[in-house]
């Protein structure tokens, strides 16, 4: 069998995409939505809905943020 020459050259763009902590950043991210969205159901206090709202957004922003990590 013949020797295969690598012809495709990994860039550092897809090495970058591959590190794990992006991956723990978004795993990260969407467990606080889940609790944010697990809050809203979880009692009758009276800013329960403040609260979930902003455990949700701070959610969303650090998935969106672990996304944009990977699409750079």
């Amino acid at each position: 069998m013949e020797n295969v020459k690598e012809t495709y050259k990994r860039s550092e763009h897809t090495l970058n995409s591959n590190e794990t902590s992006h991956y723990r950043l978004m795993t990260i991210g969407i467990i606080v939505g889940l609790a944010g969205i697990m809050l809203r159901f979880a009692g009758t206090w009276a800013f329960i809905d403040i609260a979930a709202n902003v455990l949700f957004v701070i959610g969303i922003v650090i998935s969106i943020k672990a996304v944009l990590n990977i699409l750079r």
